[in-house]
């Protein structure tokens, strides 16, 4: 153990506490911290605020200062599996192809294209150049134009996702006009390039209409195709059909949705609602051979596949029926076969779907991967892109021959450092948990580990809107494997891991389940030999930062060292303002607490905010973005205040606050890496392992 004794570091920022009180549902609830919520946001220039945030990181970077060579050598070791001038493999779209490369040291791509029928190489957009002098730098989005003269381009330079959208001449390399300053999201160009449709965020941050600009025309004359006014937390976004005769216009929540559909060469026309919102279903579409395709949870909560014609969109047919055992959960309508994305038992499967009832699945290799449909913009591709990895085999980009049902190889991620697979194992475990069911565990670890209950676990986990951790490769964590560490993810519910149910039992009133399953994951690790109590390190981001703070508060005996990054933990608060971002947007998934007192009773029970106790907790890192929309600043920031004030160990807890950053950190590969790193050395000099 190389952990710093207390007594060298400064002493640790004492934030105020500040009498601010309200009763909702004959509860008081105290929020000392209400202050540190700039009441300007999203301008934060409250002195009181900025000082109490430069302060946390002043003594973050005291508390790191003495752990730097770790941190550098955890940065070299990640750098060096990583190949500097690493290239994608080009993809086919129309009459060209499209790639993006790094160039040796740089932070960011940079994009290319070529004639599919031969010739140089053209650069399309330099993201180095486009992020130089920047602190963040993020491309949102590009998209061609369909005669290929254009890119419908989105960027954004603070972190605050709120996009430029800028549309530029690909001959010259100049921007030709900025259609908006508030964009988001993926646009889609009109059938004759003279137009693109988009979708633009309000100040509440919601992306609430769908708009059309004829290029060359003033900003003033651009069209609202759709603009959600019904329920203000719908969010609207826009596609395309994979035959690209459809613009799609669709609005919902984490539980609803609507589609509208306007021709691609006639986007003034009106819109065809293709079915009325339902509350709790939820339903997405493509169009091909002049039919809809429609995967829809209507009738089978592992949804159904259906079709409809276009002239009668709301006459859906079934075509492949809801299951048990088979959770439906994407579909791309080609020229020559559906190809559906499922899980059987928890594990990827890619369905191909011929017009006249033929279908097979891809075979793939192993027992446990992560298998997806990758890009694939053509309509009538001979074959189908398709990527893939594995908790121990690094991912690998495929071409899958359908008429030979063959995967070709195109590309192996190369680790330049150097990487045998033949010196790591990988398991899926199903653990038991206290309601009966079993979690499914990924867990790699270096060959030699011991189950002998003296190992030490890194444990993942995310657990909430349907969103799976696959378990893939990553390089990162081979330093942890290396240094006698087992990685682990926790396939919990609140994600759709064993289907749509599991994502289901996971939310609402059931949201403590997702906690559980994780205590109960880590105790299942222990039964099984791996570790034992105080040697498990934790992470987890964003609603996983949730989890994690719910879980400090659980069984703080069980962990050695938590990793928060950028954590909902001001649960209860953030759920009663609707003036943030995404809460009305989230209450599906979490509860209205103003409406209903059961939901705020619920939140308040697990609220990590609201439930900080005097008593010793873990190790803590936690950490936040200034700039971010998702997860506001003072959520990370209250928390860690609270903690401080009200835990009983000597246990290190740093607050890091990225001013100018958002939700995802750092932007640059590089910064980013070396933020993984922070966290890592974190973790090593907490619970071992840093000699």
């Amino acid at each position: 153990m190389t952990q710093v004794p207390q007594a060298k570091l400064p002493a640790p920022p004492v934030a105020e506490q500040r009498p601010h009180s309200y009763e909702r549902h004959g509860f008081r609830v105290e929020d000392p911290y209400f202050w540190m919520k700039d009441q300007g946001y999203p301008k934060v220039d409250d002195t009181d605020v900025l000082a109490y945030l430069m302060a946390e990181n002043a003594y973050f970077d005291a508390a790191m200062k003495p752990h730097e060579a770790l941190v550098e050598t955890l940065f070299q070791e990640m750098k060096g599996r990583i190949k500097e001038d690493d290239a994608s493999v080009p993809v086919p779209d129309g009459d060209w192809l499209y790639w993006w490369a790094f160039k040796p040291g740089a932070q960011y791509r940079t994009w290319y294209r070529k004639a599919a029928r031969g010739g140089a190489d053209q650069m399309i957009f330099d993201e180095p150049a486009e992020a130089a002098g920047k602190e963040y730098f993020r491309l949102g989005a590009m998209a061609t134009s369909p005669d290929g003269r254009l890119a419908a381009i989105l960027m954004d330079d603070n972190g605050s996702e709120r996009f430029k959208l800028r549309i530029r001449d690909l001959a010259t390399g100049k921007d030709i006009e900025t259609v908006t300053e508030v964009g988001i999201g993926e646009p889609v160009w009109t059938a004759d390039s003279k137009g693109i449709v988009f979708t633009e965020v309000n100040e509440n941050w919601r992306s609430y209409r769908a708009r059309l600009h004829w290029l060359g025309q003033p900003l003033s004359a651009d069209k609202t195709l759709y603009e959600e006014t019904a329920d203000k937390g719908f969010s609207v976004g826009v596609s395309k059909s994979q035959d690209k005769s459809l613009i799609f216009i669709s609005t919902g929540d984490n539980a609803t949705s609507e589609v509208r559909f306007v021709p691609a060469d006639k986007p003034e026309a009106p819109l065809t609602l293709i079915s009325p919102r339902k509350t709790d279903r939820i339903y997405s579409v493509d169009a091909s051979h002049g039919k809809l395709w429609i995967l829809t949870n209507d009738d089978h909560v592992n949804f159904r596949l259906a079709e409809a014609a276009i002239a009668k969109p709301e006459a859906w047919k079934t075509l492949i029926a809801g299951s048990d055992a088979v959770y439906l959960r994407g579909v791309t309508a080609f020229r020559d076969h559906l190809v559906i994305s499922e899980r059987l038992n928890g594990l990827d499967q890619i369905r191909l779907r011929a017009y006249d009832g033929a279908e097979h699945r891809i075979a793939f290799p192993e027992a446990s991967y992560n298998a997806l449909v990758s890009s694939n913009p053509d309509y009538a591709p001979k074959v189908y892109r398709l990527n893939y990895s594995s908790m121990v085999t690094p991912s690998t980009t495929y071409d899958y021959h359908p008429a030979e049902r063959r995967l070709e190889t195109l590309k192996v991620a190369e680790v330049p450092s150097g990487y045998d697979p033949t010196q790591y194992a990988t398991e899926r475990l199903m653990l038991p948990t206290r309601d009966g069911k079993e979690v499914p565990v990924s867990i790699v670890y270096k060959k030699g580990f011991e189950k002998n209950g003296q190992g030490k676990v890194f444990l993942y986990a995310y657990g909430a809107y349907g969103y799976a951790v696959p378990p893939r490769f990553a390089t990162d964590r081979l330093s942890l494997l290396d240094r006698g560490y087992a990685y682990a993810i926790a396939h919990i519910r609140g994600g759709d891991d064993l289907g749509y149910q599991w994502f289901l039992d996971g939310k609402l009133a059931q949201r403590t389940n997702t906690f559980n399953d994780f205590v109960d994951a880590a105790k299942g690790l222990i039964a099984e030999g791996f570790t034992s109590p105080g040697k498990i390190a934790i992470q987890g981001r964003s609603a996983g930062g949730e989890l994690m703070g719910a879980v400090v508060n659980m069984n703080p005996e069980l962990w050695g060292a938590a990793v928060a990054d950028v954590p909902f933990v001001d649960v209860l608060n953030t759920m009663q303002d609707e003036s943030l971002p995404l809460t009305p947007g989230e209450w599906p998934e979490w509860g209205n607490p103003i409406t209903d007192k059961a939901a705020f009773e619920y939140i308040r029970s697990y609220s990590p905010y609201d439930n900080v106790e005097a008593k010793a907790y873990p190790p803590l890192l936690i950490t936040g973005g200034l700039n971010d929309p998702r997860v506001t600043y003072w959520e990370p920031a209250k928390w860690a205040a609270r903690l401080r004030a009200t835990k009983t160990d000597h246990n290190l807890l740093l607050l890091k606050i990225n001013m100018g950053a958002g939700h995802g950190g750092k932007s640059g590969r590089w910064d980013s890496l070396r933020e993984d790193a922070e966290a890592y050395a974190f973790v090593l000099t907490q619970l071992g392992g840093a000699d």
